[in-house]
């Protein structure tokens, strides 16, 4: 486990995103990344989530294949959790990569894409 604050979070968010291999994780547009230390209650229940299971990241929105041709819409929303993805860590090196890996993770669900092909994606 490793404790950070909030600016070093940030850093560490915005330098994993820039190491994104690919186009399409440059190509994401309209999309807030943002990070909140926990789930909240209203995540927890849409996810149907155990009292102890662990979420690191959630994207909320309408992924690209079901817009079917809209493009006036409010911004898709990626949350990372801090304090799971800090609890996951034993140094700052780790942190950083369990923020790519988790961004990588929900940036697939923007494009569509389910967890095996995700994975599969990721190699």
């Amino acid at each position: 486990m490793i404790s950070v604050d909030d600016d070093l979070f940030e850093r560490l968010t915005q330098e994993a995103l820039a190491s994104l291999p690919g186009e399409h994780a440059k190509s994401i547009d309209n999309i807030a990344i943002i990070y909140a230390d926990i789930p909240d209650e209203q995540q927890r229940r849409q996810l149907k989530l155990r009292d102890d299971q662990t979420l690191f990241g959630l994207y909320e929105g309408v992924p690209l294949p079901f817009r079917q041709g809209q493009t006036k819409m409010l911004p898709d929303k990626i949350t990372l959790f801090k304090i799971p993805l800090s609890n996951a860590s034993s140094d700052l090196k780790q942190l950083k990569e369990n923020i790519r890996h988790t961004l990588w993770h929900e940036i697939g669900h923007y494009y569509g894409l389910d967890h095996d092909r995700i994975r599969e994606l990721e190699g």
